[in-house]
């Protein structure tokens, strides 16, 4: 994919990824919340622009539903936040729309982020897209289930202990837990939306389908910069 220098190439991605979602995401159930006209106007300015700028130049991806995003609801799979809907992004989700990340949708995880599977009484459950009689692991489990299917190139995750590692490695993709404080977690739930204390354990950070990228998208989150290579040829199907 970057090589795909043609017209509209952010737009026909995000249309791959989203015919892509929409036949096979069934039983999966990984990506939990859509988005797709506002995320296809945004690719198809990029497309017309096509300045190459940034770094992610309009790359269409998914974050895990413990952050807030503009446009979104932000559960976290808690049945008391199924109607919260912030107004303004997570710092880490900042960092990346100034990238050039064009987000347009959210993924499972289990209630409040804390199981070693993805299930949420809001949302359900959601099965490895390899075999789905296995886990996707939690709690970024609907994130790395998202990459293996090849919906999205690039997720964002957090992790304690395991979140994003377990979930990366029962589905195949790759994930990092960055040391703690080098992303930011403002509007990362938990905690409670609207608290100030940051968690004193948990860490956000990326996953993704190869290290080249991961290396790229945790530059990004600390403040860096870089250029993606991501590939969605090899998918489970």
């Amino acid at each position: 994919m970057a090589g795909d220098r043609g017209p509209d190439r952010r737009g026909r991605t995000l249309e791959h990824l989203l015919a892509r979602q929409a036949r096979l995401d069934g039983e999966t159930n990984a990506v939990i919340e859509l988005n797709a006209e506002t995320a296809l106007e945004a690719a198809r300015e990029a497309d017309a622009q096509r300045d190459g700028t940034r770094p992610l130049n309009e790359l269409p991806m998914t974050i895990k539903d413990t952050y807030e995003v503009a446009g979104f609801y932000a559960t976290a799979g808690i049945p008391d936040l199924a109607g919260h809907r912030p107004e303004r992004d997570a710092d880490a989700v900042t960092r990346l729309r100034a990238a050039g990340a064009v987000i347009y949708g959210k993924t499972n995880v289990p209630v409040a982020a804390s199981d070693h599977q993805s299930y949420n009484p809001i949302h359900g459950l959601t099965r490895n897209p390899w075999n789905p009689e296995r886990t996707v692991g939690g709690s970024s489990g609907g994130a790395a289930a998202a990459l293996a299917a090849g919906f999205t190139p690039l997720e964002l995750g957090s992790d304690i202990g395991g979140s994003i590692r377990i979930p990366a490695h029962y589905c195949g993709v790759w994930g990092h837990k960055p040391s703690y404080g080098i992303v930011p977690s403002r509007g990362h739930i938990p905690p409670m939306p609207g608290a100030l204390p940051p968690s004193p354990l948990a860490v956000c950070g990326p996953l993704a389908r190869s290290a080249e990228d991961l290396d790229l998208a945790l530059g990004l989150l600390t403040g860096g910069a870089g250029r993606l290579d991501a590939d969605l040829a090899e998918t489970a199907p």
